[in-house]
């Protein structure tokens, strides 16, 4: 079922809210609006329910560093972002992205380890020649050349799967699926059947490991779950959803973070030309701020009555915490419509804020940094084959981005 424009206490609603055509990067304008108004604003969502959405960068991390916000998705109120994730709550164990409290704190214990400093600086040169790789194969093959299935999608699938011990090949079964199980406007049926593809095959992966271990992610989580820790089913579901976000997210952003700086051909050249790696340190996070992937909010719950910009929050109300918005937010980000990657933009919120901020933040900013030096040096005269306004963007994923890139040079 999707979601409708309803007016709610003459405000304007959260869903659904397309980006500006003529500035596809940019948060929805309804959001700047709310954020305006108040950054705390009742919305109207898909279910008719009327959760708070949080559009302003102080608000938004006082409420994610605030323990009587809860991810507890199984509470009545918790603002579900389609029919099929409510519907479907019942079948997803217990995991980092649905827990509180200690209980929350053991698993992501569990699942740092993997994302240490130490070990994502080992992987790094990894990472480099499975980019010089992948961009041997697209310089001989023919042009144009989509970016998205040649580059941006393959080097976050290959090193998580390298990470998680998952087979490669697998990919296609996995990305048909995470797409799926995360669609917006798919049934709930649909939904529900993608989850049990993915979650049964890391399932059985899990058991295997069980039993002859190796030396990836996946084996350690089957170690806690043979230790008595946790069980096989958390075990899985936390090797599922590091799967599904490792790639996801940084696939998108490697493909629209290319888009903007071929927009911005100024800002590419700092990139291309820097002798310094702090240039491309600095601009991986000044792209986390601008772009703002994860466009569908962080959905949390009320566990307590809270009091913050003039409102009360009570005990039971949903609670949306929509990213992209707090991330242009004048406030914080001077002239945040324009790319500078050389302003400070450390405080945005790319990765979330608080405890359940991402986990394997340090492996994307990796990523990230070496594609975007790797690309523009080896390809400088990298440019777009389409004409921008063809250029089809995401709306129906869990985060944004573009469906293929055709790029020539």
């Amino acid at each position: 079922m999707s979601e409708t424009v309803t007016e709610v206490q003459n405000e304007t609603p959260y869903f659904p809210m397309e980006r500006d055509s003529r500035c596809p990067f940019a948060p929805p304008d309804g959001t700047r609006r709310l954020r305006e108004i108040n950054p705390v604003s009742r919305v109207e969502i898909w279910d008719g329910s009327t959760p708070w959405l949080i559009t302003g960068l102080e608000a938004q991390k006082a409420l994610l560093g605030d323990p009587r916000i809860s991810v507890d998705e199984t509470l009545p109120g918790f603002p579900h972002w389609n029919e099929g994730m409510k519907a479907n709550v019942s079948i997803r164990p217990k995991s980092v992205f649905n827990s509180d409290g200690e209980e929350h704190a053991r698993f992501r214990r569990m699942m740092t380890r993997a994302f240490t400093v130490k070990r994502v600086k080992a992987l790094r040169p990894f990472i480099q020649q499975t980019v010089d790789e992948l961009l041997d194969a697209m310089v001989d093959g023919p042009r144009p050349a989509d970016l998205v299935t040649a580059v941006a999608l393959p080097v976050p699938s290959i090193v998580i799967c390298q990470m998680l011990g998952v087979p490669y090949e697998n990919h296609d079964f996995f990305q048909e699926n995470s797409v799926q199980a995360v669609d917006r406007y798919a049934t709930p049926e649909e939904n529900m059947q993608a989850f049990a593809n993915m979650f049964l095959f890391m399932h059985e992966i899990v058991e295997k490991k069980m039993v002859d271990p190796a030396d990836d992610v996946l084996s350690d989580f089957a170690g806690y779950a043979r230790d008595g820790e946790i069980d096989a089913a958390e075990a899985a579901q936390m090797g599922l959803g590091m799967l599904i976000a490792g790639h996801e997210t940084s696939a998108n952003m490697i493909a629209l973070g290319t888009l903007a700086l071929l927009q911005n051909p100024d800002q590419l050249a700092l990139i291309r030309d820097a002798d310094d790696d702090h240039v491309v340190v600095n601009a991986v996070e000044e792209m986390m701020r601008y772009l703002g992937i994860i466009h569908n909010g962080q959905r949390r719950i009320a566990l307590e009555d809270i009091e913050i910009s003039g409102q009360t929050i009570r005990a039971g109300d949903g609670v949306i915490v929509e990213l992209s918005s707090s991330n242009w937010d004048p406030a914080a980000f001077p002239e945040p419509e324009k790319l500078d990657i050389t302003r400070s933009a450390r405080l945005h919120t790319g990765f979330g804020f608080g405890p359940h901020q991402c986990i394997g933040q340090q492996l994307a900013r990796a990523e990230l940094q070496i594609v975007y030096r790797t690309l523009f040096t080896r390809l400088p005269d990298l440019r777009i084959a389409v004409e921008p306004e063809t250029i089809e963007f995401k709306s129906d994923r869990l985060a944004y981005g573009v469906y293929s890139l055709p790029v020539t040079w």
